[in-house]
């Protein structure tokens, strides 16, 4: 069994910062790539950042620059910090992750996290 728990959504101004954090637990040999998503009502779900077990990051256009994602291997954490917040940041967002799980096959599963919810106000 494995979960991902999400944590720091909430409400910000414009302009300000919110962090978040997504944890990963359970039964699990390694975590490999990891992600945050964001999903606006009535929109698809897309991705805002990336980062593979080696620190390798990508990111959506829209936040380049503004946003930064990063992990910490030994807690299988993964954070965004998210700057300059705008109108259009608002969404909730999941975290998204590659799990191996200690089987012989070390058969990998994507979980998600329940989701957390950003709010901007303008």
């Amino acid at each position: 069994q494995v979960q991902l728990v999400e944590s720091g959504g909430g409400l910000v101004q414009a302009g300000g910062s919110l962090r978040l954090s997504c944890a990963a637990s359970g039964t699990i040999f390694r975590v490999d790539d990891m992600g945050w998503y964001r999903q606006a009502p009535g929109e698809q779900r897309e991705l805002v950042a990336g980062i593979t077990r080696g620190g390798i990051t990508n990111y959506l256009d829209s936040v380049k620059g503004r946003f930064t994602i990063s992990r910490d291997n030994g807690k299988n954490t993964v954070y965004l910090q998210m700057n300059s917040l705008k109108p259009e940041d608002p969404a909730v967002y999941y975290c998204n992750a590659g799990v191996i799980l200690p089987t012989y096959s070390r058969t990998i599963l994507a979980y998600w996290g329940q989701g957390t919810q950003v709010t901007v106000s303008s």
